[in-house]
């Protein structure tokens, strides 16, 4: 792969990752009451998953995060992130360090997905005088203790109990540690298989929908070892007017954005035949790397939420394949839009209670397709050698989902088959005779008219007796 095309799909990602991400909408990041930030997270009751956690909460379930870091010492974080690595070469060893060209994407992300909250402290009251106007004598202070985990203040995510493994990765920008997006996306998902992950959260994304040949593998493996991957669809806002990769990965579980009134965001989505669900997107709030708040918009608030939900039924299903929990996630989405499946909504919005508690028939296949059948057609099952990078133009997207069933074409005509066509030739070569025969007579009878005009025929013999002479 040369350097240009290398440096081509760089951009992409970099697009995206400003835009798909965050879509310019990390509106404020101020310190406020904590209280206020958690009032602000609508989704969790607008989206049934308040109503889910009377079910699961996602307790014993890895959710790796492919982001930019994530700062685990957030007070909404503390004892959540159980593991980490860095796939850039720039971050820190446990992928808690904050980096690339939006380093606080990574923690928005976590807290919105597996934030617990936390408490806060209360402050001590001031000593009330005595009777005599002195000061009341001061109790000697408590032994230091360690907060528990968890609180009533700010960012609970919406899998509370689920753990996170970071991997940083280094886009948006020139990478100093010098690996690019194609070595960086593919060893994360690798690294997120091989340690303990059954669902990976990737809010990051390119304006192509193509992806380079040496993703394959990695996408490959996560199906294989039955992960649930959960990609964010992109903005129009950072320029992706179409979904672009890993979303539209086949087998990929990807999230389109709702605004605040629950319709198809303008800005904060985008659209495509890849999309799955739909979630919130709009007027987000998460943690941001030092322990302060802000608000911010995009699909890549409404993955996490998504992510949380697929979590949470891994939690109370631990047996239960990637497939099913797709199945369950998009087979249980209220539709909207034009009926069923549409390049909008996919299959409908976001239900995260009736995800939990609905019945749902089992099936065996991906509703959103299958990478191993995907590289078996379209890379006629070569997927080792690296390919070109990916071409902007989404009209030249190759199929992502598995192909539609479309009537066989019929075996041209045999002999027997023939016979039809035969009648048909020859009446019409019997007709085309009989006009010229006709044509032919009329020319004679106009050169040769008869002597007396020819009376009509009736169709009736009358006799007439010859007359008497006399």
């Amino acid at each position: 792969m040369t350097l240009r095309h290398r440096r081509t799909l760089s951009a992409a990602l970099a697009t995206t990752l400003a835009g798909g991400a965050l879509a310019g909408a990390l509106l404020s990041a101020p310190a406020a009451n904590a209280d206020a930030w958690r009032d602000k997270e609508y989704w969790l009751k607008e989206s049934g998953v308040t109503n889910a956690w009377q079910v699961s909460k996602g307790a014993g379930v890895k959710v790796a995060i492919i982001d930019s870091g994530v700062d685990g010492s957030h007070p909404d974080l503390k004892g959540v992130v159980v593991g980490g690595t860095d796939v850039s070469g720039a971050g820190a060893p446990n992928g808690q360090k904050s980096i690339g060209a939006k380093p606080e994407h990574g923690t928005l992300v976590a807290t919105m997905l597996a934030g617990r909250g936390h408490a806060t402290p209360t402050p001590s009251a001031s000593p009330s005088p005595s009777a005599s106007g002195s000061a009341a004598p001061k109790p000697p202070p408590p032994p230091p203790t360690t907060p528990p985990a968890g609180g009533p203040d700010g960012i609970t995510g919406v899998a509370p109990e689920a753990e996170i493994l970071a991997i940083s990765t280094w886009l948006g920008s020139p990478n100093p540690g010098g690996k690019t997006d194609q070595e960086q996306i593919p060893e994360a998902v690798r690294w997120a298989v091989d340690n303990g992950a059954k669902v990976i959260n990737i809010s990051l994304g390119s304006t192509s929908p193509d992806w380079p040949q040496s993703w394959d593998a990695a996408f490959l493996y996560a199906e294989q070892k039955d992960v649930v991957i959960v990609a964010a669809a992109g903005n129009r806002v950072g320029g992706n007017i179409q979904v672009g990769a890993p979303a539209t990965i086949p087998g990929v579980l990807t999230v389109a954005g709702l605004d605040g009134e629950g319709r198809a965001s303008v800005d904060s989505s985008s659209q495509g035949i890849s999309i799955g669900v739909a979630a919130p997107a709009e007027k987000l709030v998460g943690g941001l790397p030092g322990g302060s708040y802000a608000e911010w918009a995009g699909t890549s608030g409404a993955a996490p939420i998504v992510s949380g939900v697929a979590a949470l039924i891994r939690s109370k299903w631990p047996e239960m394949s990637a497939t099913q929990v797709i199945n369950r996630i998009v087979s249980t989405a209220k539709d909207a839009g034009a009926p069923g499946k549409d390049p909008l909504y996919g299959y409908g919005i976001l239900d995260a209670e009736a995800a939990l508690k609905n019945d749902v028939p089992t099936t065996s296949t991906n509703p959103l397709g299958s990478i191993a059948d995907w590289i078996r057609v379209h890379r006629r099952g070569v997927f080792s050698e690296p390919s070109q990078a990916p071409v902007a133009s989404p009209t030249s997207a190759a199929p992502t989902l598995a192909d539609p069933t479309v009537p066989v074409a019929k075996t041209p005509a045999t002999v027997d088959d023939a016979l039809p066509a035969a009648v048909v030739l020859g009446f019409g070569a019997l007709f085309i005779a009989l006009v010229a025969g006709a044509a032919i007579q009329l020319r004679r009878v106009l050169k040769n008219p008869p002597a007396v005009p020819e009376e009509v025929e009736t169709g009736a013999l009358l006799k007439v007796d010859p007359p008497s002479r006399q």
